[in-house]
This record gives structure tokens, sequence and C-alpha cells, in this order.
């Protein structure tokens, strides 16, 4: 009986899962959106919020937290703490967004795109 089963499991192991989320959250932060499977965006997306939200906070503790979570990537986690959390403060929650694309061709798995729904502002040169 799987009554109140929280979360999603993928068919992976724990570590395996783990090292999933880690990756899709790096290429989320370094290009801004990520095309996958529409199972692994819905699985990313709780994460994404939660890193956000930590992220707006900005402090130390938040820092050590996320990047535990990121498996120790510092350029990942300065990127975030720059210039993603300017994105954060005109914003209470709701930092992601997925948009459903056409189905894969190869084994017709439904797509989806997920993203920031505010850009990251430019930096100035």
């Amino acid at each position: 009986m799987k009554n109140k089963v929280f979360g999603r499991k993928l068919n992976r192991s724990r570590k395996s899962r783990n090292a999933l989320l880690r990756s899709l959250m790096r290429a989320m932060v370094e290009h801004g959106e990520i095309t996958t499977s529409f199972y692994k965006a819905k699985f990313l997306q709780p994460d994404a919020e939660k890193i956000m939200t930590l992220v707006k906070k900005g402090d130390l503790a938040s820092r050590r937290i996320v990047m535990s979570k990121l498996g120790n990537d510092r350029k990942t986690v300065e990127k975030l703490f720059g210039d993603l959390a300017r994105m954060t403060k005109s914003r209470g929650s709701g930092f992601t967004r997925i948009t459903k694309l056409p189905k894969r061709k190869g084994d017709f798995a439904q797509m989806a795109r997920l993203e920031w729904t505010e850009k990251a502002p430019e930096k100035k040169k």
C-alpha cells in the first residue's frame, strides 16, 4: 500500500537520486534553464525552490547548507549567492516554472523545460 508516500524515487538508489539532483541543479544554475523529462523536472522543482529560499536569506549557515546540497561546488554557490540572489529580493516564492514540451521522439517520454521565472540580471562590463 503506497498511501502518503512522499517524494519520487525515479527508479534509482538514494545515492543516484542525490547525484541526479546535484547535476540537474548545477546545470540549471549555470544555464538558467534545463530541458529534461517532465518527472525529473517535477523531482527537481521543490529542491530548487528550497535552495532559492536559502539564497534569499543570504547568511553563512544558508550558504553552508546550499554548499552541502550541491556537493561543495564553489563556483555554482558563488553564482547562486551573487547573480541569482538579486532575483530573489522581489519574490517571496515561485522562483521556478515548468513548461511542457513535445514528447521525445525515441521513447515518447514527456519532456519539460524547468527555468527561473525571472531572468538573472546581466553583469555590466
